[in-house]
């Protein structure tokens, strides 16, 4: 059955015109709501309950000094973290899969949590880091792993699915890496890069979401300078050259930002498994709109990792189980699920 896809088409005074997907509007209302919902009761869930009506009323500044505390100092910075790196890694994943074309390209399979797993153990087993230089270790160490995969792919150009094998691939020796890195690693700091290697929420504070927000302002604007040429690159290269597009250099620009984003979501709250992978299939999927969809796959990719947290307090109490278990079970079975479709439709 064949879906029709409403647009409108909106002019400015300017003579400028925007052509509005209605379907991906109200998806994309809905998901922020959807975020914005889970984020007060995630913000009131905990040791010490608040109902959201008086979340609601502390963070308008009407609360009571334990409640202000409690809410604004302990609980808020960890929801805003849950939204800025789901939303990062919702956005990179629309990213890779766009420029790869390519629905398994994700960080997840490409390596780059891998690599920044790697950096963050490198401060805790050799230098026996602080939190912060562990994030930087985790920031730097995604960061070359993406520039190692960009330089390995090329090829008088970089291919979708060459791309994905030689991420694939960096994946598998870094995956190595970590566990020969483990196996070195005495009993109490083995423990701690476990715990971090988990992915987790547990603990953030104002530290983790002041450079998420900084590194927000510099890539949104970049990726919505790209969106245009992104979509034209999906039509393949020659098309998109053809039709003035700077292929390479937009493409570059593009796999930057996505190693920038994945690099800062793992370096604050670890390596969380899959959402960048299902969330913007999930979107996808929900707009039923051809293209990236990138604002739908960041307001997808926030939903999710706050419900996956929301719903691991809710079942094992407060940081009993990091978030990045329960995204790690959901997004496994949505993995197979996608191969199953793949290879049914032949494309795998």
């Amino acid at each position: 059955m064949k879906t029709t896809q409403v647009t409108k088409t909106l002019r400015t005074p300017g003579g400028l015109s925007v052509r509005l997907d209605i379907r991906s509007a109200v998806v994309v209302a809905v998901l922020l709501v959807a975020a914005l919902a889970t984020s007060v009761v995630l913000i009131g869930t905990g040791d010490f309950e608040i109902p959201a009506v008086d979340v609601l009323r502390t963070l308008a500044g009407h609360g009571n000094a334990g409640q202000e505390f409690i809410v604004n100092e302990l609980r808020l910075p960890r929801a805003l973290v849950g939204l800025l790196v789901g939303g990062a890694l919702g956005l990179s994943g629309a990213l890779f899969q766009a420029v790869s074309r390519n629905p398994l390209g994700s960080p997840d399979v490409l390596g780059l949590g891998q690599g920044s797993t790697a950096g963050a153990l490198v401060m805790i087993v050799i230098f026996g880091g602080s939190a912060t230089q562990v994030a930087l270790g985790a920031l730097v160490g995604g960061t070359v792993t993406g520039v190692a995969i960009y330089l390995l792919a090329w090829k008088r150009g970089v291919h979708g699915y060459r791309l994905v094998l030689v991420g694939i691939g960096v994946a598998a020796f870094v995956t190595a890496v970590n566990g020969y890195l483990l196996t070195k690693a005495d009993f109490v700091d083995a423990a701690r890069a476990t715990v971090w290697m988990t992915g987790s929420l547990g603990g953030r504070g104002w530290d983790q979401v002041w450079p998420l927000l900084l590194l927000f302002a510099v890539v949104v604007p970049v990726v919505g300078a790209c969106a245009r040429p992104l979509r034209m690159l999906e039509m393949g290269d020659d098309a998109a050259g053809g039709l003035g597009v700077r292929v390479e250099r937009v493409r570059m620009l593009l796999l930057v930002s996505s190693v920038g984003l994945t690099a800062a979501a793992t370096a604050a709250a670890g390596p969380v498994a899959f959402v960048a992978l299902t969330a913007p299939q999930i979107a996808r999927r929900l707009t039923k709109s051809p293209g990236p969809n990138l604002l739908a796959a960041t307001c997808m990719g926030a939903t999710l990792l706050l419900a996956a947290d929301l719903a691991s307090q809710r079942a094992f109490g407060a940081d009993q189980l990091p978030v990045g278990a329960v995204t790690g079970v959901v997004g496994g079975l949505y993995l197979l699920w996608l191969l199953v479709t793949e290879r049914k439709a032949g494309r795998i």
